[in-house]
């Protein structure tokens, strides 16, 4: 079973570090960027990435919350407590970070991708983009709990 554990927690641990890595990019870098672009650029860029974005990442993240919590339920069942809990944090935080996802970012994603398709420049297109960046920080923190939890997972098995 620890072999299993491990298995899952790499497992967890990559997937979610793609959209870790993803977040904190946008956390550091792209915020500052779109900040120099006018309103058309700003849709226009932003409605591209995210068409691909939200194709693409859902794999990925799927991968990882599944395993997280695979990971958490086999840890548990054979007695790795230790391993459980740290598994069972990153489950949670992930969980959390979906919610804050599709509550929040994945509207904005949508409006920006609707508009970038039908060649619009929104009004409101700085708007939209500061509610996506308010919570970038609190995302990143999220998968940095996630990561490490699986981390301690695949120490503590």
């Amino acid at each position: 079973m620890v072999t299993l554990i491990q298995v899952l927690a790499v497992v967890g641990i990559l997937a979610n570090g793609i959209v870790y890595g993803t977040d904190f990019f946008c956390a550091l870098v792209q915020r500052s960027a779109l900040a120099n672009v006018d309103d058309a650029m700003l849709t226009k860029v932003m409605g591209e990435v995210h068409r691909f974005g939200d194709k693409r990442m859902p794999a990925p993240g799927a991968v990882g919350l599944i395993a997280a919590l695979a990971c958490t339920i086999v840890a548990g069942v054979s007695g790795h407590g230790a391993a459980a809990a740290a598994a069972g944090v990153g489950t949670v935080a992930l969980v959390v970070w979906l919610v804050v996802y599709a509550r929040i970012s994945a509207p904005v994603n949508k409006a920006l991708t609707t508009a970038a398709d039908e060649g619009q420049t929104l009004a409101n297109a700085r708007a939209l983009q500061a509610t996506w960046d308010r919570v970038i920080n609190a995302r990143v923190a999220l998968q940095l709990i996630a990561v490490l939890g699986l981390c301690i997972a695949l120490i503590r098995a």
